[in-house]
């Protein structure tokens, strides 16, 4: 049966809306980026409207839950593929509020979901990559980083928190790292979640309206504002470097918070369906073990 949510806005056909998600959002490799001409609020293929998308991605949910263990019950048979989903943006973008709303449909004993913050004194006696060495996903799990190895080229870069050689030199690292990643059976999915700078003042604004919302805003978020330009700047540098075949970005338009989960869910749910794991063979005569247990 075709899957109406590949589909465009109409739900009929034509070239642009059999096109999978994955194709029409990822960042070519090797191009130049220019991050002010992607529309944060557009929609640019699936569904139209806030009710359809909603119902959209619950709908792929019990293929996500599906697929997910079947990727789990896999790597008791051997199988080491596994998948890592890297979410960054900017603040508000939505990296929490993805995992609470896509995540959440996935078995949580398969996953390993993690946040990075600032570095801690043991973290920084290490090499950059070393904390993200050691929560990358096991086989057969579905690894989510909520910020990740990038804000050693983001952060790092923007506050100059280290030398701009060092950064520079991180990039091909980086792409190293990946690589390496992907020769071992990992499935490398890195979504930057880009919101406008408009929208990301609606969204803090909302914060301190909300009493229930007033942990999760610091004074300093208004300061953060003022770095806007070279935090797009050191995005699209880190989109140029490191958008690549084995581990490629994709810019989710996010502006649209259930467009935003719709997108992620559905390009999660297309990995998974290209890796197509299987439950493995048992290793034990199943018909004799049903009579011998309703023998009892």
């Amino acid at each position: 049966m075709a899957d109406k949510d590949a589909r465009g806005k109409s739900g009929k056909g034509g070239k642009r809306g059999r096109t999978r998600l994955r194709e029409l959002l990822r960042v070519p490799g090797g191009e130049p980026v220019d991050l002010a001409s992607y529309d944060t609020g557009s929609v640019p293929v699936g569904p139209g409207k806030k009710s359809a998308g909603k119902a959209a991605t619950a709908r792929m949910g019990e293929d996500l839950a599906g697929l997910q263990e079947r990727l789990f019950a896999a790597s008791t048979a051997g199988d080491r593929r596994r998948v890592l989903l890297v979410l960054q943006g900017m603040d508000t973008s939505g990296k929490g509020g993805t995992i609470k709303h896509v995540i959440g449909f996935c078995n949580p004993s398969g996953c390993r979901v993690r946040a990075f913050q600032a570095p801690t004194a043991e973290e920084r006696a290490h090499p950059f990559l070393w904390r993200v060495e050691q929560a990358l996903p096991n086989p057969g799990e579905l690894g989510i980083f909520d910020r990740s190895h990038y804000e050693d080229v983001l952060v790092a870069r923007v506050r100059e928190l280290a030398p701009r050689d060092e950064i520079e030199r991180r990039y091909d690292q980086i792409n190293r790292f990946e690589k390496s990643l992907a020769a071992d059976g990992t499935t490398v999915i890195k979504c930057f979640l880009h919101i406008s700078y408009e929208e990301q003042r609606r969204r803090l604004v909302k914060r301190l309206d909300r009493p229930d919302k007033h942990w999760k805003f610091s004074p300093s978020d208004i300061d953060d504002r003022a770095l806007w330009p070279a935090f797009q700047e050191a995005y699209t540098i880190a989109l140029e470097r490191c958008s690549t075949s084995y581990a490629p970005w994709y810019v989710i338009p996010s502006d649209h918070k259930w467009y935003r989960n719709w997108a992620v869910g559905r390009l999660l749910l297309e990995h998974l369906r290209e890796l197509d794991p299987r439950y493995p063979k048992p290793d034990f005569d199943v018909a004799q073990c049903r009579r011998r247990l309703l023998a009892q």
